[in-house]
């Protein structure tokens, strides 16, 4: 499929266009923009910065992307924002390439969807195949790892890390890492469960779901220490892949400390 630029669209000099890219009406691509083979901007979208976006990505109108992050300790450093293939990023998101602070790099992987209103802060790492319901909000250098799902109006904290397949209930103020697979909601958040109906979206079996439920009571209803529960949950069910995601990512240093079961809710 041949390009389609709309008159009204402003290329600058320097942009970099692949083949059957849609620019519509309106909108703005900055000098350092690298769009790859087939991605479509709807009208009223600015892509500006070091920003590159890959295939078949499409950006709906009044999106803002890889314009200067909110952060005021940015001092205009080179930057930049990695977007991969096959993402669909809606109406009014802001997505902000990185700062000095964290490495001047956000990525964004494949397959994601950002809904209506979602933003995206400086240093941010997005995995594979995640959605941020309306109005989600990542702060700066936040890890959300393939799967992830934030919920409308929820609002993850700095530095925070998001696990794999985890669910991130609307309205939710997440201050703490959330566990692979975790589902966590509340203000502040606090683990409720397990993200049973992701897990059962991406097809895992009867056997690893048992495991996962087993490992999940010992890690989170004992009182000894979580360190000697971790131990004895990786010695009985350390074999299996998804309970082993959980106590590498329970085991890996934090900046937050980790989103615990609450007094309220149910953990099982």
């Amino acid at each position: 499929m041949e390009s389609a630029i709309h008159p009204s669209a402003v290329i600058e000099d320097g942009a970099a266009l692949g083949a059957g890219v849609q620019v519509g009406p309106f909108c703005h691509v900055g000098s350092d923009v690298r769009l790859a083979d087939g991605c479509v901007l709807h009208s009223h979208v600015a892509v500006a910065g070091r920003t590159a976006i890959g295939p078949r990505t499409r950006i709906f109108p009044f999106a803002s992307v890889g314009h200067p992050p909110q952060d005021l300790k940015y001092a205009g450093e080179s930057s930049t924002l990695e977007i991969g293939a096959d993402n669909i990023i809606r109406e009014h998101v802001t997505l902000n390439p990185g700062t000095k602070g964290g490495g001047l790099r956000t990525v964004v992987g494949d397959r994601n969807l950002f809904m209506m209103g979602a933003h995206v802060a400086h240093d941010c790492h997005v995995g594979n195949g995640c959605v941020m319901a309306n109005n989600a909000t990542l702060g700066g250098h936040v890890v959300l790892e393939d799967g992830a799902t934030v919920g409308g109006l929820a609002a993850v904290h700095q530095f925070v890390r998001v696990g794999a397949h985890a669910m991130i209930g609307g309205l939710s103020a997440v201050v703490q890492d959330v566990i692979p697979y975790g589902m966590v909601f509340g203000d502040r958040a606090t683990l409720r469960g397990l993200n049973w109906v992701g897990l059962k979206r991406a097809g895992t079996d009867r056997e690893t779901l048992v495991r996962l439920r087993n490992a999940f009571r010992r890690l989170f209803d004992g009182k000894d220490p979580i360190g000697d529960r971790l131990d004895a949950v990786a010695a009985e069910y350390g074999t299996d892949p998804a309970v082993r995601r959980i106590v590498e990512f329970m085991g890996a240093e934090s900046d937050r400390g980790l989103c615990l079961p609450g007094s309220s809710g149910d953990a099982t």
